[in-house]
């Protein structure tokens, strides 16, 4: 009896568990990559999206809140808001300090401060003080505090008068019609006489530090001025007065010079009507009849005079401007109109905010907050307060990427200072000098390691024997595991001072070093060839590794007879007095140098696959028709490999924009604007790492610097798509041929 034949298993079909067991792990592996690849997409996506999020917030529009009316008795004299805009605290003609609550205008406290009554009375800018003047011709500065305290979460504020400081500038025979007041160092006051003359009285208090006496200097200086001023204005320091005609010019004196000198005269054409110090007291915004805004700040130009210039204008509503606020932080004032019309502008960035209306009738007081988050709004017998939310009104993409006019500067600039000593300093954040430093690293980068690069992986896989090329490519590729740390270090500290010393060297070695290989390679050449057939195939290394370090030891020799030849024997010396530029130790040069190091690897690499990954068919086709070596790699090796060098080098520009290190620690991290290989430069990805630890979360230059992160990412990513679309291109092309 046969046995009944027995059915082989089909292992395709899932008769045998290895065959089982070998399909769930490919399933497995399929879906472990496919989750990984998606993972890194995501990671991707999501840092995007992340700094995005972070630098959207500052096209975020101003938002202006104006509250009900609420009757308070008196209510137009002259406030000041409290940090919190919780209080506000009016001085009235009677001397009387009254503090009401903000919300309700329930009356907190009375404080009499001077016996009335009182003439001019007005808050002093960017200060908790009040200025007044009486009819026997004194002036009185009456300043105040507030003080906090806590009952667990609880604040409490309270106001505490100071000690009020009467100044002697006037008579009843020569009453004062105008006075401005700075309360700093020095106390200034000036003050226009009906006698036409203008009157500086300044004092000086000193206190000695032993017996805490106190000791008060006085002077006084005197002119005749214009008999129609009918406003003054004087700086926080005290240093600038300006006057206001009515016949729409201003004066300028200056206050820091021994001699009260005649004013400068700057005519506008229309009246001024309303004036104001912004934030820091350092320019002025004057408003006219025909409704337009100038902002003036002095200035220096070429070591010449001081001088008052109109750096910004702006519109303005077209109606005459009644009152100007400005609150107590940024560039931001606030201006009321004769129709009872209100407008927030920024005076750097030159906008117009927002634009709304009160339904005071009329308006007749305006007050900001010392935050800037605020204003008080004011009529005879009511106030409205204004919530302001404006987190960022100095940005705009004429402040990032165009030129600006900032305080203190003799014409427009790019310019990039995002800190400064005093609470007074205006930033500047124009992303411009950033993005040009990130440019001229990249070339200076490039320079170097695109010919290095491409050239050197051209010779490795065309022309060196197969022994060496085992040498020398992982000996490259090496090169790009040294941390960029480690190179900016070294570039910073050690190769910056020698090129100094040794620049004229290293002009040597740019033309021998090549002279030297063309010299290495003629030498082989006019060899014997029953010499060189002897010799070990890729035996002409030798004579480069032999004569390369000669030529380099030769120009570090002739470095000083070539300096002393060719530049006086000071290159530094002769570059400022020959093209004007400045010769900085750590400057484009030698950050090229170093970030050319760390580029090289990458595009060596890259470029040495593309041409060894040509088919070897082509290159011996174009031997057996009788083409060179050097042919066949000019006429059928670079063209069949140049999508992938041009991959090459787009990686090797993209690595070059992102570094970070390498430019930190050898350029000097000046954001400066010019091409100069001598001068330093600051580059975006720096930047961001320099500034980033000391921003504010959630602040103007926080979100500016997610902006500049965001540029970057832009910038990297058109440069490898349009390099992508090439290198498609060129695939297509000779794949087809």
């Amino acid at each position: 009896m046969q046995p009944a034949p027995t059915q082989p298993s089909d292992p395709l079909r899932g008769g045998s568990r290895s065959a089982r067991r070998r399909r769930a792990i490919d399933r497995a592996a399929t879906w472990v990559v496919a989750a990984g690849g998606l993972a890194v997409v995501a990671s991707l996506l999501g840092i995007l999206l992340f700094v995005l999020g972070e630098a959207l917030p500052l096209a975020r529009p101003t938002r202006v809140a104006v509250s009900a009316p609420l009757s308070v008795p008196d209510a137009s004299a002259p406030a000041v808001l409290d940090v919190y805009r919780s209080q506000v605290a009016a001085l009235h003609a009677d001397g009387v300090l009254r503090v009401r609550d903000l919300a309700s205008a329930a009356l907190l406290g009375e404080h009499a401060l001077a016996a009335g009554p009182l003439e001019a009375v007005h808050s002093l800018p960017g200060d908790t003080a009040f200025s007044a003047r009486t009819p026997a011709g004194e002036v009185l500065v009456l300043p105040f505090a507030w003080k906090l305290a806590y009952d667990g979460s609880q604040r409490l504020q309270t106001l505490e008068p100071g000690e009020p400081l009467r100044i002697a500038v006037g008579s009843a025979q020569d009453p004062i019609r105008v006075h401005a007041v700075a309360r700093g160092p020095v106390t200034t006051v000036a003050s226009l006489h009906a006698s036409g003359a203008l009157r500086v009285t300044q004092l000086r208090t000193r206190v000695n530090a032993f017996t805490n006496e106190r000791s008060t200097a006085t002077s006084v200086r005197e002119r005749p001025a214009p008999s129609d001023v009918r406003e003054l204005i004087l700086d926080l320091n005290g240093r600038n007065l300006f006057g206001i005609r009515p016949t729409g010019e201003l004066l300028w004196w200056r206050l820091d010079e021994p001699e009260l000198k005649s004013p400068q005269r700057y005519p506008l054409g229309s009246p001024i009507t309303a004036a104001a110090l912004l934030a820091g007291g350092r320019s002025l915004v004057t408003g006219q009849q025909d409704g337009s805004l100038v902002v003036w700040s002095a200035m220096t130009r070429d070591g010449g005079p001081s001088e008052l210039q109109a750096i910004h204008r702006l519109p303005g509503s077209g109606s005459a401007v009644a009152q100007i606020a400005a609150p107590g932080r940024g560039r931001t004032f606030l201006v009321r109109d004769a129709a009872g019309a209100l407008a927030l502008y920024h005076s750097t960035s030159q906008r117009e905010l927002w634009r709304g209306a009160s339904a005071l009738d009329p308006p007749l007081a305006l007050a900001g907050a010392p935050r800037g988050d605020g204003a008080l709004l004011a009529s005879a017998g009511a106030w409205q307060s204004l919530d302001i939310a404006s987190p960022h009104p100095e940005v705009s993409l004429a402040t990032l990427f165009g030129r600006v006019w900032y305080e203190d500067y003799a014409a427009p600039a790019f310019v990039w200072q995002s800190t400064g000593g005093t609470d007074a300093f205006e930033p500047k954040l124009s992303l411009t000098p950033l993005l040009l430093g990130t440019l001229k690293g990249t070339l200076y980068a490039v320079l170097l390691a695109l010919p290095l690069g491409v050239l050197g992986a051209l010779y490795t896989s065309q022309f060196v024997h197969a022994r060496y090329q085992r040498l020398i490519k992982p000996a490259i590729e090496l090169m790009a595991s040294l941390p960029t740390v480690v190179l900016g270090f070294l570039a910073g500290l050690w190769l910056a001072p020698r090129i100094e010393q040794a620049f004229a060297g290293l002009l040597l070695a740019a033309v021998a070093l090549p002279l030297a290989s063309l010299a290495a390679g003629a030498t082989w050449q006019a060899l014997p060839r029953r010499l060189t057939q002897r010799c070990p195939e890729g035996s002409e290394l030798a004579l480069h590794l032999l004569l390369l370090p000669l030529a380099a030891a030769l120009c570090a020799a002739g470095s000083e007879p070539f300096e002393a030849l060719a530049f006086g024997g000071d290159f530094t010396s002769w570059l400022a007095q020959t093209t004007g530029l400045a010769y900085e130790q750590r400057n484009a040069l030698v950050a090229g140098i170093a970030m050319g190091f760390a580029v090289i690897p990458i595009i060596f690499a890259i470029s040495e696959d593309a041409l060894s990954n040509v088919p070897r068919s082509l290159v011996a086709a174009s031997l057996a028709l009788g083409a060179t070596r050097w042919q066949t790699t000019l006429r059928v090796v670079l063209p069949a490999a140049s999508p992938g060098l041009l991959a090459a080098v787009m990686i090797g520009l993209g690595r070059a924009i992102g570094e970070t290190m390498i430019v930190l620690m050898a350029t000097g991290n000046t954001p400066l604007l010019d091409w100069s290989a001598f001068d330093g430069f600051r580059a975006l990805s720096a930047n961001i790492a320099v500034e980033i630890p000391e921003a504010p979360e959630g602040e103007t230059l926080y979100r500016t610097l997610f902006a500049s992160a965001l540029l970057l990412f832009a910038l990297t990513f058109a440069l490898n798509t349009a390099a992508e679309l090439v290198r498609e291109r060129m695939r297509r092309r000779y794949s087809g041929a």
